[in-house]
């Protein structure tokens, strides 16, 4: 909890070399075949940022909101695309890393209310450790971001408009399962095809 509330606070600086390195590996991981052409641009909301300067979308969740969205796409690199391609789509699409940082709010919120306990908790007995890291956090927000892109796909919602509506039902189908004591959030993330 401690180091998920400290990155959640730390505002993205862009001074801070090493703010803005993730940032451009976040570009170079979803857009591999698309350089970025400035680090001021419009292709940023490609990937579904909100203006020319991703700094700003990161306010609420602050460096957590990055470190999230890069660590879906390092670790799990053909779901994070997967997903991506889902957020193009012409009619179901949604913006990508806004949607992402908003997951990251989700599941601070998981986190903070003791809601995740159940997930943390079994997720400890399975793997035989002694308690939850930093990377558990990480495996369950790429749990919540590629459910809820399957979620939102199954929904065939209107538009982006609709998008409030499809989040929460998605959220309260997460607190329902977690109110099993036996549920655990499976970060299997394979894709047939990209």
């Amino acid at each position: 909890m401690h180091q998920v509330e400290q990155l959640r606070s730390e505002a993205y600086d862009s001074e801070n070399l090493e703010h803005e390195q993730k940032l451009l590996e976040l570009w170079k991981l979803l857009m591999p075949e698309t350089p970025l052409a400035s680090r001021i641009s419009k292709q940023w909301q490609e990937i579904g940022f909100q203006g020319d300067d991703p700094k700003t979308d990161f306010r609420g969740m602050g460096m957590l909101g990055l470190e999230n969205l890069l660590y879906f796409a390092r670790a799990y690199n053909d779901a994070a695309k997967h997903v991506l391609l889902h957020s193009m789509h012409p009619t179901l699409g949604y913006t990508y890393a806004i949607v992402g940082i908003n997951l990251t709010a989700l599941a601070v919120n998981l986190l903070r209310s003791g809601a995740a306990k159940t997930h943390f908790y079994n997720q400890v007995a399975q793997h035989k450790q002694n308690f939850s890291t930093l990377e558990d956090f990480h495996k369950l927000y790429c749990y919540l971001f590629f459910e809820f892109d399957r979620f939102w796909m199954d929904s065939s919602p209107r538009n982006i408009m609709d998008f409030r509506e499809v989040y929460q039902a998605f959220e309260i189908t997460k607190l329902e399962a977690l109110h099993n004591e036996n549920t655990i959030f499976k970060t299997n993330l394979v894709v047939e095809s990209v």
